[in-house]
């Protein structure tokens, strides 16, 4: 492990002047310490990762560094070996950087040539905007990226994809040359990926320094040239290249090895929890479809994007309308008209998107996890049961493990890792018969998983029922006591447990993609 080194021993970076030389970075908010003596250098024609738990403190050190939040006294910042004093984001644009963030900021209504000059439009006669020169200026940089779209295009009309390439646009038009880019795949496809991953290796190539936060071990694989890790809001340290390795990284961001990240023992028993037969939406993006799951059983649901997984998960919550088929919960038929019903009845459903379907982000940790109990705990005459609340509250924080300053700080200020753990506990709060989890780990840390993991682990050896929606195969394999396969909206297989075929990222993907090619136990 190298700490700050004189020059970076990367090939694409001779320079002997970082580009980014940031040392002795505190931020201190009510009650918290967000980050303590934090240091960080990035070299031109750099690709250098960040990593961390969630909550460790990268998208704070990011903040500062484009502008929005202000750090302690005592620290310094240097572009290009210059101290530059950075007051905010119209400070941190002139200083030549840009952050490109995991909810971009683009005006949607706009065309992109509007959006790349939004805020220092060139005028005409000193009143009108020029639209000409807008319009060739944005042709240029465009065509510098590949972009298959043009100037006029209206961005809401374009894919999250696209729109990121309206953002890096916007940044090399502002003639940027750090480029912050948070999490820039949460949201994309297997092939935008790619094709993002192309676009930042060129503009390393063509000599701009880009910090890449990143959650994901393969993404850290194929682009960092080197990586640096912090912990609990501290710097720990940097890898070069050379030096990467799953072990050393987890390590580092944990302060411990994970030597069994999954852990699996199965809970499963004979008493069926949850039985579906024939629930379909009307054919529109769930066919029939029929399963069994049982008490105490991890059962996962696999499938490619698009398979129509969370539309049936959605269905059994009653978050939509059914056409057809029937739902049993511990040999009982349901007749679910809403989500409510799901829940009285001891059905939770963890949504995919925690920030837009799942958390109230402007009310308290507290708030949050007991919504969905307030009238099961509330006083006579309908008083809110205070008491309770803070009882019930208290214990989730601890038994989830969720670092937060206290009950009452706001859901929206938690990491992406805390926040998922936040919505776990509101479920368990209602004691559920039944969890189905939609993508329980997605955006969060290696440690925030293992978390996760773990708690799937108690609710089922509790007698939970869980069903397990996950795009990642090792997560899926990993946890689940056996798996369901989707493909265009119908349940083809099933792999693990007693099936007789072997639980395989290849099988899964054989019946994911409709090939017939597979491995029996």
């Amino acid at each position: 492990m190298t700490t700050i080194p004189v020059s970076p021993n990367s090939t694409t970076t001779p320079a002997r002047t970082p580009a980014l030389d940031m040392r002795g970075i505190s931020k201190t908010f009510p009650g918290v310490k967000a980050l303590d003596n934090v240091q960080l250098q990035a070299w031109t024609g750099e690709i250098h990762s960040l990593m961390g738990e969630n909550g460790a403190g990268k998208s704070t050190l990011m903040k500062i560094l484009s502008g929005a939040y202000t750090a302690d006294s005592g620290g310094e910042i240097r572009i290009d070996g210059q101290l530059t004093p950075i007051a905010g984001p119209k400070a941190a644009r002139a200083a030549g950087i840009a952050i490109i963030y995991q909810e971009l900021s683009l005006a949607p209504n706009l065309t992109v040539a509007e959006n790349i000059y939004l805020g220092h439009e060139p005028k005409q006669f000193g009143v009108l905007a020029d639209r000409a020169i807008m319009r060739r200026e944005t042709v240029k940089v465009l065509e510098r990226l590949g972009a298959e779209f043009g100037p006029d295009t209206v961005v809401n009309t374009l894919s999250i994809a696209e729109q990121q390439q309206v953002e890096i646009a916007r940044a090399l038009h502002q003639h940027s040359h750090i480029l912050i880019m948070d999490e820039p795949t949460t949201a994309l496809s297997t092939r935008e990926t790619d094709r993002l991953f192309e676009l930042i290796k060129r503009l390393r190539d063509e000599g701009i320094a880009i910090l890449y936060i990143s959650h994901r071990m393969a993404e850290i694989y194929e682009l960092s040239d080197r990586v640096s890790v912090l912990r609990d809001g501290t710097y720990v340290g940097t890898l070069d290249r050379a030096e990467l390795s799953a072990e050393r990284l987890v390590q580092m961001m944990v302060g411990r090895p994970l030597s069994n990240l999954f852990d699996k023992h199965s809970h499963a028993t004979d008493q069926v929890a949850l039985k579906v037969e024939g629930l379909t939406d009307g054919g529109r993006r769930v066919k029939p479809c029929s399963l069994s799951l049982h008490a105490g059983e991890v059962l996962g649901l696999a499938g490619l994007v698009g398979a129509g997984r969370s539309e049936l998960a959605r269905l059994i919550f009653g978050a939509d309308r059914s056409a057809g088929g029937e739902i049993w919960l511990e040999g009982k038929r349901l007749s679910l008209r809403n989500p409510l019903d799901a829940i009285n009845d001891g059905i939770a459903y963890l949504t995919e998107d925690r920030k837009a379907q799942g958390l109230f982000l402007d009310m308290s940790v507290r708030e949050n996890i007991t919504i969905s109990v307030l009238g099961r705990d509330a006083l006579a005459g309908g008083l809110l049961n205070r008491a309770a609340m803070t009882r019930l509250t208290a214990g989730s924080i601890q038994d989830l493990r969720v670092r937060v300053a206290g009950p009452f700080v706001t859901a929206g200020a938690l990491s992406g890792g805390n926040q998922q753990k936040l919505l776990i506990a509101r479920w368990i709060a209602i004691h559920p018969k039944v969890l189905i989890l939609d993508e329980p780990t997605k955006g969060v840390d290696i440690g925030a998983k293992a978390e996760i993991y773990r708690i799937i682990s108690e609710l089922a050896a509790k007698g939970v029922a869980v069903l397990v929606i996950s795009s990642e195969l090792p997560e899926v394999i990993g946890i689940s006591d056996r798996i369901l396969v989707m493909r265009e909206g119908e349940i083809v297989g099933e792999v693990g447990g007693s099936s007789g075929t072997a639980a395989t990222q290849e099988n899964i993907m054989a019946l994911a993609t409709g090939t017939t090619e597979m491995v029996h136990s």
